[in-house]
């Protein structure tokens, strides 16, 4: 399929998404958005990818919404546009996801980044929610996520003054896993997508479904419900084959079954 705002590239297992309007440092537009859980969702449904990488590239990832499509939007057609449900499909998806993240990653670009499951940093990243500079506020999860990654007073003083964390401090506070120079960025996640790509698929998913409950629930349902996917993984051809390798002391081969 042919994109007009994004760029896909496939590497064995790993499928890559890139935002391309960096004339516009890859504002999220409406067109935009669509081809990204466009693209997303037809690696989703690929067997042959295992995991997926999402970037902007060695110098920017995303600094935000499109100002100019909000100029003319009303309560009315915010609401009826569908335009956010987008991202209920991205947090939908059950293949591990991993934002490449340079440069800016502002307002919908750090939600966007938060909507993956992990964040790689390159040295340039800076992350932050300034829709409040605009007579806003997050709308696409910034103030859940956020709060939930950050803490409840750092994530009250980002989101009400619209400043900025750079890279290292995004670490420090778990709102990225580590920090590479720029122009590795994009190398280290498909890195770590190619490792992740390795083990067992259901696996992975029942992994993913389990940590995202844990940000839902209570402890003991989050616990329950881990309990139960655990006891259903010993149903699948992957968790024999693991046993066993382990046992043969030889590498597995997952299949997803």
């Amino acid at each position: 399929m042919a994109y007009e705002y994004i760029l896909t590239e496939r590497d064995g297992p790993v499928g890559i998404v890139i935002l391309n309007r960096p004339k516009q440092l890859n504002a999220l537009s409406g067109p935009l958005m669509e081809e990204v859980v466009a693209a997303l969702e037809d690696f989703e449904h690929d067997d042959a990818i295992r995991a997926m990488v999402l970037t902007g590239g060695p110098t920017v990832f995303a600094a935000g919404a499109d100002l100019k499509e909000f100029a003319t939007q009303t309560s009315v057609t915010m609401l009826t546009n569908s335009r956010i449900a987008l991202w209920d499909r991205i947090k939908a998806l059950s293949k591990p996801l991993i934002a490449a993240v340079s440069g800016f990653a502002l307002g919908g670009g750090c939600e966007l980044a938060m909507q993956c499951d992990i964040i790689i940093a390159s040295e340039t990243a800076r992350f932050g929610q300034p829709e409040i500079n605009v007579g806003l506020i997050p709308g696409a999860g910034g103030t859940q996520r956020l709060t939930r990654t950050l803490g409840k007073f750092k994530a009250m003083e980002l989101i009400m003054t619209g400043a900025f964390i750079d890279a290292h401090e995004a670490e420090r506070r778990g709102l990225a896993n580590r920090v590479v120079p720029a122009e590795l960025v994009v190398d280290e996640a498909k890195r770590l997508a190619f490792q992740l790509a390795e083990k067992p698929p259901i696996s992975l998913r029942f992994a993913k479904e389990a940590v995202i409950k844990a940000f839902e629930t209570t402890l003991a349902e989050g616990i329950d419900y881990e309990r139960k996917l655990f006891f259903f993984l010993f149903g699948t051809q992957d968790s024999k084959e693991g046993i066993n390798a382990f046992v043969e002391k030889r590498k597995p081969t997952y299949e997803g079954r």
